[in-house]
């Protein structure tokens, strides 16, 4: 018979724990993909801090360390500097990386660090209950924002993958989705491509994936899919916004 799809060997056996449509676990297979198909897997290091992403160290079939909210970028940095040849990659949600973790992520960017940032967006806090993140859409509902997100108190959501790109020490910066399946296949490139930075010792590099969150946008699996297609990818565009890696692309 022949094999019409097998799951990643950069995955270990345990089942994925996510809420039924979240689509961290497609996230998942891309990074264990990239990973394999790169011949790293057995000399990576993955660290995940707190909220869903924290539940990626029972997954991954390399080494990881939980960092506290939000330090993922600096327990990286310390990793990458103390065993150079070793691949160093973070985890992250949008509440933990562009929240509670700002600095960490702002200041290891712009050192260049020769690190790779996963930056999984999906415009709300998950793990924690649903509450307003840094990226939620202005007139977006959550548990803190009943009424939706009033820029006028609340402040615009932060455009991370724009921002970082503006920094010296970033070599790679794309924003990608994983809403279909052309969109999956150009997020598994990107994916590919920030570990490929890594290994060639170009600096810092980011990929940030438009994610799915049914369970707190209170929709069910494929309108959690039309709904980051219609209104998150306007406000968060996807494409390369730094490439100084040599592999193709550029800077828009």
């Amino acid at each position: 018979m022949a094999v019409v799809y097998q799951k990643p060997r950069g995955l270990t056996d345990a089942p994925l724990s996510y809420c039924p449509g979240c689509t961290h676990g497609i996230i998942h297979k891309l990074v264990a993909e990239a990973l394999t198909g790169l011949g790293v897997m057995d000399k990576t290091v993955g660290v995940a801090p707190v909220g869903c992403s924290v539940l990626a160290y029972s997954f991954f079939d390399c080494d990881m360390v939980q960092s506290p909210h939000g330090r993922a970028p600096a327990v990286a940095t310390g990793l990458k500097r103390v065993m150079p040849d070793n691949v160093v990659f973070t985890y992250q949600g949008d509440g933990d990386l562009a929240a509670i973790g700002t600095a960490e992520t702002v200041h290891a960017a712009a050192r260049g660090e020769n690190i790779t940032i996963i930056f999984v967006n999906n415009a709300i806090y998950g793990m924690t209950g649903g509450q307003m993140a840094p990226t939620t859409l202005p007139g977006q509902i959550t548990q803190t924002t009943p009424y939706g997100r009033d820029v006028s108190g609340a402040g615009y959501p932060i455009r991370i993958c724009e921002m970082l790109a503006t920094l010296d020490g970033v070599a790679y910066a794309e924003r990608v989705s994983v809403h279909d399946v052309p969109s999956v296949r150009k997020a598994g490139r990107a994916v590919k491509k920030a570990f490929q930075a890594q290994l060639d010792k170009k600096g810092f590099s980011l990929v940030e994936i438009l994610s799915t969150c049914p369970t707190n946008w209170g929709l069910d699996p494929l309108e959690s899919l039309q709904w980051l297609k219609d209104k998150m990818i306007p406000y968060y565009p996807l494409g390369v916004m730094k490439d100084l890696t040599g592999q193709g692309g550029g800077q828009l």
